[in-house]
């Protein structure tokens, strides 16, 4: 993979005591530790904390994937002045780590040449402890994804038990959660100050450990200590409930928690940044390229999907149950100015590798660049609801006027030919705007082939469980999707994601999916099984069978073979799946889907295994006439593979004629 970003006028941070050198430093400030390869990008959380401290005239040693079989690598760059911040990367390192089954992940994109492994697991916790050997008695503070996740008392999928907070396992001073800029920024400030580390007790989006709370001053409220949330169910939900409830920087209070004979405080979040901070953010001097130490181990994958891509908000209503975006950006939308945005893109048109095309505009939700409502602004979100699941909030503000003049802006642009996007999209919002200008628009100039949803489940009862809209939703959707197609004159697919055993999907639930696909003639692109992700409301219900949203049980698939079966449901017409649909229909007392007829989902006998390797292509959702691509193609299957043969005569079998290469490569 070649690093296709030239070197521009922004240095790299030093990655080695050579690299100090040739600036000459005899010493640096804060050594940033980072569990990803090192690719200086705005997508990449680490690499922001360490641009904001570098502009507040801080100097940077950077460490990323560091040997931690000894304290050796940590000790390289010498001691740092101020202190270590310390991140697992991108994502928690066990998800990096392990697929939903448990089992090891044969590649990790955020390493080099994809290679896996180059981190621990648990990487936090490894790393801390590395830090501690290295230099002793220092300001120690972690961060990141894994760390946000993990600042309470919280069940650990990995281990199937509840583990203490991060902070206490790492013997961190403070951890920093959600969206770090604010915190970092004074943490390091007052460090360079003189002020202990010990006395920073009030700085909001912060964690600490303490004897007793008086030294916390904000409004304070206490959720069931670790004890008793590891040893009681019901206690766990209860605590998990409280801790989603105050997440919010408006109304949220301090959040205290015992461990042991110590408390857990967590203070209230940062405020969301403002749009001119986060212009500020966004447009620090980012190299936008992985570190040339990687070039000859085939570079860094996770740089392909934002290379061209642009980030233009923070923070998401939807609030799904499943989701991790709650507990750590916050469901509150904060955005940047269109003028910002139109600057890097402008930036993005020089590089000499630039095709014309824009990949992405998004962020956490591509279509939100501003507060729900009103009431929001002066009392913050509501703590015993979401803005759109599973009705709309009378009170919800749907106005996508101004993400339409950011696209229109865009595709002004000299240079550009095409504007995607591709990261989230919440169709239940576009249908709460009255207008319908930005729908049309995005169909007509925005969607490369396929725009991908998540409705997730067809089953209102599970889908109340996901915090999701009702189906219902979905189908009006669609049918203004295919309308709005059929006007512009295209066809463009609608790729729906879907989940599998996520808590409250019995396998009646299941069956009940795949009868739905089956009737909308879909074939899943893509089926993820639930992942108990730490601190999520969904894993809440997992581990405790408890929705902590109303303290009433709900039913959870743990069986790993039970989750197969509704797994396989959701791709029935996978030829290895056959067997575990039959039975899943028999479990269920749904034979009467298994036979000849239309509405049958598999054939009473196995289906044929053929010789040799077989070419999977890709699955689509529907287009145009409600058929998938495979569909429109092959509408007779026993046709398929056979010529036309002379009357009286017997088809015979043909292999399927090879595309010529340069269609094939153009429809990819």
């Amino acid at each position: 993979m070649k690093n296709r970003f030239p070197q521009s006028n922004t240095a790299f941070f030093p990655v080695s005591a050579e690299d100090m050198a040739a600036r000459g430093w005899d010493s640096y400030d804060f050594l940033i530790v980072n569990g990803d390869a090192y690719v200086d990008h705005p997508s990449f959380g680490s690499v922001v904390i360490a641009r904001v401290l570098e502009a507040d005239g801080f100097r940077i040693g950077y460490l990323s994937q560091p040997d931690w079989h000894s304290a050796d690598a940590f000790r390289a760059m010498g001691r740092p002045r101020l202190g270590v911040m310390i991140s697992a990367g991108n994502l928690d390192s066990m998800v990096a780590h392990y697929t939903a089954a448990k089992k090891r992940r044969r590649q990790d994109a955020y390493s080099p040449g994809n290679r896996p492994g180059l981190r621990p697991d648990r990487a936090t916790l490894v790393y801390a402890n590395r830090v501690r050997e290295a230099f002793g008695k220092i300001p120690l503070i972690i961060g990141g994804l894994e760390a946000s996740l993990r600042r309470f008392a919280h069940y650990d999928y990995w281990d199937n038990k509840v583990r203490r907070s991060l902070l206490f396992d790492c013997r961190a001073d403070l951890l920093v959660y959600g969206m770090g800029e604010a915190a970092s920024r004074e943490i390091a400030a007052r460090l360079r100050d003189g002020t202990p580390i010990s006395e920073m007790t009030d700085i909001r989006g912060t964690s600490y450990a303490a004897r007793d709370v008086s030294g916390c001053p904000y409004p304070k409220i206490e959720v069931p200590s670790f004890e008793e949330v590891a040893a009681d169910k019901t206690a766990y939900a209860k605590a998990n409930k409280i801790e989603y409830e105050e997440h919010d920087p408006i109304r949220g209070k301090a959040i205290l928690q015992k461990h042991g004979d110590r408390w857990l405080i967590t203070n209230p979040p940062q405020m969301p940044l403002s749009t001119p901070e986060l212009d500020r953010v966004a447009e620090l001097p980012y190299v936008r390229a992985y570190h040339p130490m990687y070039e000859s181990m085939g570079g860094v994958p996770a740089i392909e999907e934002v290379r061209f891509s642009v980030t233009h908000n923070r923070g998401c209503i939807g609030g799904c149950n499943f989701c991790a975006l709650a507990f750590h950006q916050g469901r509150m939308m904060t955005c940047r100015s269109i003028e910002s945005v139109v600057r890097e893109v402008t930036a993005l048109t020089h590089h000499p590798e630039f095709k014309g095309y824009i990949h992405d505009v998004g962020g956490p939700t591509a279509n939100l660049r501003h507060p729900c409502c009103k009431k929001q602004l002066r009392h913050g979100m509501c703590p015993n609801r979401v803005c759109l699941a599973p009705k709309p909030c009378p009170n919800l503000i749907a106005d996508e006027s101004d993400y339409l003049e950011l696209l229109r802006r865009l595709r002004k642009i000299p240079g550009i030919k095409k504007v995607f996007v591709r990261s989230g999209i919440r169709y239940d919002y576009m249908l709460c705007d009255k207008k319908d200008d930005f729908f049309r628009e995005l169909v007509k100039y925005h969607i490369s082939g396929q725009l991908k949803v998540a409705p997730e489940h067809c089953i209102d009862s599970v889908l109340d469980y996901m915090g999701k809209s009702h189906i219902d939703v979905y189908e009006r959707f669609q049918q203004k999707y295919i309308a709005l197609n059929q006007n512009a004159g295209k066809s463009q697919f609608l790729v729906p994601y879907l989940m599998s055993s996520h808590p409250g999907s019995r396998l009646e639930d299941a069956v009940a999916l795949a009868e739905y696909l089956h009737k909308m003639h879909r074939v899943p692109e893509q089926v993820q099984d639930f992942y108990p992700v730490p601190g999520c409301l969904s894993t809440c219900m997992y581990y405790t069978g408890i929705d902590p949203r109303d303290m009433k049980g709900v039913y959870v698939a743990r069986d790993p073979h039970e989750k197969a079966l509704q797994r396989a449901l959701l791709q029935y017409r996978m030829p290895e799946n056959w067997h575990l649909v039959r039975e899943a229909l028999q479990k269920a007392g749904r034979e009467d889907l298994i036979g000849f007829e239309e509405r049958c989902l598999i054939r009473p006998y196995p289906p044929k295994r053929r010789e040799g390797p077989v070419k999977r292509g890709r699955t689509f959702g529907t287009g145009e006439n409600g058929k998938t691509r495979e569909e429109k193609k092959a509408p007779n299957r026993r046709e398929q593979g056979r010529d036309k043969a002379a009357p009286g005569q017997k088809g015979k079998k043909v292999p399927p004629q090879r595309k010529n290469a340069a269609k094939r490569s153009g429809s990819r």
